[in-house]
This record gives C-alpha cells, sequence and structure tokens, in this order.
C-alpha cells in the first residue's frame, strides 16, 4: 500500500487567487480626441500607465500638455500640468501640480495645483485657490471656480475672491 500527500503553502495559494491589477505602460504618447470628424484635442506625455481594473484608469505621473481645437482646427487654448489621472468610465480627468490653461485667444490663463476637466461637459471645476489671469486683470478665488474649456465663461464658487485690474486697483 502506497500512501501520498501534497503540502500546499497557503501563501502561494493566496496569491493564486489575488485578483491582480494588469498595468499597461507607454512612452512618448500621443493622443487624439475627436467628435463627429472634427478634430477637438491633442494629448502628448512622455510617459503613461494605464490600469486595466473594474474602474479603469489611465495615470500620466511625468507631465501632461494638451491642446483644444476650435471648429475651425486652430488652437483655441493649451492646457499642461505635472500629473493627471483619466478615470474611464467616468470621463473626467484629475490634474494636479502645476496647472495651467491658456486661452490662445484672448490670452486668458488660469494657474491652480488642482483642477478637474469633465470631457462630456467640456469644462474646469475645482474647489481649490485659483488664479485667473485677464488681459486688463486678476481674479484671485479662494475657492474655486467652473470655467467653460475654452475659458469664455466663469463661475466662481464664492464671493470670497479678490479682482485686481491692470492698474493695481482693487474691485
Amino acid at each position: 500500500m502506497i500512501l501520498a500527500a501534497c503540502e500546499n503553502d497557503v501563501g502561494q495559494v493566496d496569491e493564486l487567487l489575488e485578483e491582480k491589477t494588469a498595468v499597461e505602460e507607454g512612452f512618448n504618447i500621443q493622443s487624439y480626441l475627436s467628435q463627429e470628424a472634427t478634430m477637438k484635442a491633442k494629448l502628448s506625455a512622455p510617459y503613461m500607465l494605464r490600469y486595466v481594473t473594474d474602474s479603469a484608469f489611465i495615470e500620466f505621473p511625468k507631465t501632461l500638455h494638451v491642446d483644444f481645437y476650435d471648429t475651425t482646427g486652430r488652437i483655441e487654448s493649451i492646457l499642461d500640468a505635472h500629473y493627471a489621472k483619466y478615470r474611464e468610465f467616468e470621463r473626467k480627468v484629475y490634474l494636479r501640480d502645476s496647472v495651467v490653461v491658456i486661452n490662445k485667444m484672448k490670452g486668458d490663463t488660469l494657474k491652480t495645483n488642482e483642477l478637474w476637466w469633465d470631457q462630456e461637459k467640456q469644462e474646469f471645476f475645482t474647489d481649490k485657490y485659483v488664479e485667473v489671469r485677464q488681459p486688463d486683470k486678476v481674479i484671485f478665488a479662494r475657492d474655486g471656480l467652473r470655467a467653460k474649456q475654452d475659458l469664455s465663461e466663469y463661475w466662481f464658487y464664492s464671493a470670497n475672491g479678490t479682482i485686481m485690474t491692470r492698474r493695481g486697483q482693487f474691485e
């Protein structure tokens, strides 16, 4: 009579059963967004990580640059950030660290350390301190804002901001 037994390491079994997240890596990324055969945006980044999970997301940990185009194909505004995270199913992008959005047509510049971009609504929003520089004034908004993607309209979350004209007067 022969007896045989097999012994499994509990740690190895747990590791096999553990749900793993697949990570895709990309370098020198260029991605284009178009709707109805019209170019809307071009994204450039030196490095990208895509996490394949139940709630998939893409991370840009080493800067991100986006050119937004108007209906004639001209660059309308640009966006730069040191970090970005795109939530695929929500179609929203979280941006942080030296976030700058510039409207190339009007010359308006938005600066903040944290900003969201809602791809569906084509809007930016934040509840953090933001600075908006316009040709004739600077607006400091302590409690954030919501703005159209082209910076043509702003909605400030509170009246706690300060507006300073180029002449140095406060309004």
